[in-house]
């Protein structure tokens, strides 16, 4: 292989030497360590539910009464003088730019009716402004049970289509791999986005069903390519199944990369340019639900999805004992040159293999005899013996006869 091959060609080839499956162990480690932060995330500080999960109101005001924290004060205000209101307060407030210019968006606690039309009165005397220049949003806690049971409904039928695609397509093994993938995605996804503490909307639901798509589009390409490799592989004495599912991965490496930054691309204008620098807090939970999915979805596909696999089939007993006679069979030197030299090895990203396709050279009991059986320099032909005279004529009393010649 040339020295100029770039890095796809060389993990296309598997020469570019990227243990993946050999060392299984360490990514499950790293994954149970991250799955564990974000159980922590989701349990310690928990998700920050907006007004559609946890009910309340939202109160929008012009942004031209002044800054934001002074928006926050006056509603805090109002909500005390409400009887019977000490125990409303301001949950959340952003900044959202709208058609008609930019206002605050102030979300409280749940209210009655009486209880809004008040606050809004008070707040259109604190700042000077009309009573129709401040809009008021009720919205109950039911709606968002709602939407949560729908979504786990809609997340139940997704799995069950999805195990039934991959037993179909592939084999179960495949299918419990691809699942756990899925499971670890949403996991981690979640207790990330519970740390950032932005509010659950049903934009990040949303968000959420959508990364499944994904996280199974990247995991059936990398199986794909998999089921390709170990096609009959036990007919094979050179390779196991680890090793042709590592170099799968290898094989797939730039595509799934190359994939993952073209979907994250738009994503991350969505999170950073439309959310951080243009301030539409609308799109920030769609936004880093998304990327933060499509990122891990990447990382679980290659590191998580197919070494679970391997695991699930060194269990298997016709791979057992397809790896074991591989094994033995490098471990007695099978297959190398009378010279005791190793020949060109297919690199599978885990261990040399020795290429058994060259013919093999005699042993050094067959050399020895060989070297036995040969003439020496200057030997005659052992069936063709000379009389002794040259020209091949009878020589003159020197010749022997056959032992059964008569004379004439």
């Amino acid at each position: 292989m040339s020295r100029r091959s770039g890095l796809a060609t060389r993990l296309y080839q598997g020469e570019a030497g990227l243990n993946i499956i050999g060392r299984r162990r360490v990514w499950f480690g790293i994954a149970a360590g991250l799955v564990l932060i974000a159980i922590l995330g989701i349990s310690i500080p928990g998700f920050k539910l907006g007004i559609e999960f946890s009910g309340g109101n939202s109160f929008q005001v012009p942004a031209s009464v002044g800054t934001i924290t002074h928006a926050e004060e006056q509603v805090d205000a109002a909500l005390g003088d409400l009887d019977g209101g000490e125990a409303a307060h301001v949950v959340s407030t952003q900044t959202v730019n709208g058609v008609g210019g930019s206002f605050y968006e102030l979300r409280t606690t749940e209210l009655n009716t009486q209880q809004s039309n008040e606050v809004q009165a008070d707040l259109a005397q604190k700042f000077g402004i009309a009573e129709d220049q401040i809009s008021i949003n009720q919205v109950s806690a039911a709606w968002g049970d709602q939407v949560t049971e729908r979504a786990l409904l809609g997340l139940v039928v997704f799995v069950v289509l999805v195990m039934i695609y991959l037993i179909l397509r592939f084999e179960w093994r495949m299918a419990v791999a691809a699942v756990s993938s899925l499971f670890l995605n949403l996991v981690l996804t979640a207790g990330i986005y519970a740390l950032v503490g932005f509010e659950v909307t049903p934009s990040t639901i949303v968000g959420f069903l959508t990364i499944l798509g994904f996280a199974l589009y990247d995991v059936v390409v990398v199986f794909d390519k998999v089921q390709e490799n170990t096609r009959g592989i036990t007919a094979s004495g050179t390779q196991t199944y680890s090793e042709a599912a590592n170099l799968a991965i290898n094989q797939t490496l730039m595509r799934s990369i190359n994939t993952g930054l073209v979907a994250l691309l738009p994503v991350g204008g969505l999170l950073f340019i439309g959310a951080g620098l243009l301030g539409a807090g609308t799109l920030e939970d769609l936004g880093l639900v998304l990327f933060l999915g499509m990122g891990i979805a990447v990382y679980s596909s290659i590191f998580f999805a197919t070494p679970v696999l391997t695991l699930l089939k060194d269990y298997e007993p016709r791979i057992q004992t397809h790896t074991k006679r591989v094994l033995a069979r490098r471990s007695t030197g099978g297959g190398r040159p009378a010279s005791g030299a190793r020949r060109p090895a297919a690199r599978t990203g885990e261990e040399t293999v020795d290429d058994d396709t060259a013919p093999s050279g005699p042993t050094d009991e067959e050399a020895a005899a060989l070297a036995g059986a040969a003439p020496k320099v200057g030997a005659r032909p052992a069936g063709k013996r000379s009389s002794g005279a040259r020209g091949g004529r009878p020589g003159g009393g020197g010749g022997s006869r056959p032992s059964g010649a008569k004379r004439r």
